[in-house]
């Protein structure tokens, strides 16, 4: 099993089109990228952490590669704007791609500028090392799956 961690905005919704890909063998909605240790939701919410939320995705490299991870992360979120998704705005709702590999880190960069090609406006999604992960309360895991919902926003 290999990890990747992304973030697009609100995690519910990132989880959400991961959760259920062949090969992704488990989805944990977290925070990272901050500087305070185990940071609760609330103190996320406030842009006082520097953390973004953010979803953990475990994935077997036989079935789904890290470019199909990719490619849905460019999918579900506008990584044209700057800390902002839909009617989500703040620090932790930023663009941000954590590599756990030098590997991944080549293919994202890639990915970036390939992504890039297809939008008039500059990409500001971050591609940083990940650090500490922390995962969210349990209420908000699976959070969308446990309501019968496949996204956030209407």
């Amino acid at each position: 099993m290999e990890k990747a961690t992304f973030g697009g905005g609100c995690f519910w919704g990132v989880e959400e089109a991961f959760r259920t890909l062949k090969g992704v063998k488990k989805t944990t909605v977290g925070y990272m990228g901050g500087n305070k240790e185990n940071p609760t939701y609330e103190q996320v919410c406030s842009n006082k952490t520097n953390h973004a939320e953010v979803v953990q995705i475990e994935f077997d490299p036989k079935i789904i590669s890290y470019n199909e991870l990719l490619n849905v992360f460019w999918q579900v979120h506008d990584p044209t704007t700057l800390n902002r998704q839909g009617p989500d705005v703040g620090t932790q709702y930023r663009s941000v791609i954590f590599y756990h590999t030098e590997e991944q880190k080549n293919q994202a960069i890639t990915s970036a500028e390939k992504e890039q090609k297809k939008h008039p406006q500059k990409i500001v999604t971050l591609i940083l090392p990940a650090t500490h992960f922390y995962q969210a309360e349990d209420y908000h895991q699976q959070y969308l799956a446990k309501r019968g919902a496949k996204s956030c926003h209407l």
